[in-house]
């Protein structure tokens, strides 16, 4: 058996939060949870050589006793980092496109970072085509200044491309699939406005309804994303459970916490999961 804890969305500078002074505290928590495998499924902060320090300061704090894994969302991706550079395996713990095998269990642990394909806006699809939604992004969305070699929908063929390859690698392994991404995988979490107002635009960038399909079709057990600062409970959809545990923004202009502190709400949206 192994405990897999899984966070995402901590987003320590958009919250300005003293991130070493935090990991130490969250690392304790790790340690007496007697979790084996802590996994952040992106958005930790708004420049990826940050994010690696963190996670690289965290697992120095934990030892041997807790091993860490991370993904870059699209805040990540804004500084420090190319798209080519996400594309190789950085270091040990940068899961993109990676897995990792639980010992003494089938579990298999799959990561990709994830992106989007415009499929969650297509109520607008009629009246607006790619080069439109591309042109609202880069006006309008953080993202607009992630640099990348491709159209979204390109980039999400890429990843859906990669996503079935390692789901069959894992079938043809026996393994059953726990699969981590930032991206949002099903329509079923995606708000719509009676409207065109801006939230419609903005759910062309928050995932793609064909990753939901590949996960079901390649028999994934449970799915982890983030990038959505909702809190769901945990909900089964055409043969895979969905979890989403971000933590999200609580700022003067932003308070998506239930908690006035960080530790607080972090504890409150880590999950831990017992696999045997």
């Amino acid at each position: 058996m192994a405990n897999v804890a899984i966070t995402s969305d901590n987003h320590f500078d958009v919250n300005r939060l003293d991130a070493h002074e935090l990991l130490k505290k969250q690392a304790q928590v790790l340690v007496d949870r007697q979790v084996d495998y802590y996994i952040i499924a992106g958005d930790t902060f708004n420049d990826f050589t940050k994010t690696t320090t963190y996670v690289e300061a965290l697992q120095h704090e934990l030892g041997h006793r807790t091993e860490v894994y991370y993904l870059a969302g699209n805040h990540d991706m804004a500084a420090g980092v190319t798209y080519e550079e996400l594309e190789t395996r950085i270091n040990a713990h940068y899961l993109h496109n990676q897995f990792v095998d639980i010992p003494n269990t089938d579990w298999r642990i799959i990561g990709n970072n994830g992106w989007y394909d415009y499929t969650f806006a297509d109520q607008l699809f009629n009246e607006r085509s790619e080069d439109d939604f591309a042109q609202w992004k880069r006006a309008y969305w953080f993202d607009g200044t992630i640099q990348q070699p491709m159209s979204d929908p390109e980039r999400e063929q890429v990843v859906l491309d990669q996503t079935a390859k390692q789901l069959l690698a894992a079938n043809v392994a026996h393994k059953r699939i726990f699969y981590v991404t930032h991206f949002v995988p099903r329509r079923e979490y995606i708000h719509v406005t009676s409207d065109n107002r801006f939230w419609n635009m903005a759910n062309a960038m928050m995932g793609s309804q064909r990753l939901g399909e590949v996960l079901s079709k390649g028999g994934a057990d449970f799915a982890q994303f983030g990038h959505l600062h909702i809190k769901p409970t945990p909900k089964l959809l055409d043969g895979v459970t969905y979890f989403n545990q971000a933590v999200g923004y609580n700022t003067h202009r932003i308070m998506e916490w239930d908690h006035a502190d960080f530790m607080s709400e972090w504890l409150t949206r880590l999950r831990i999961l017992s696999l045997t």
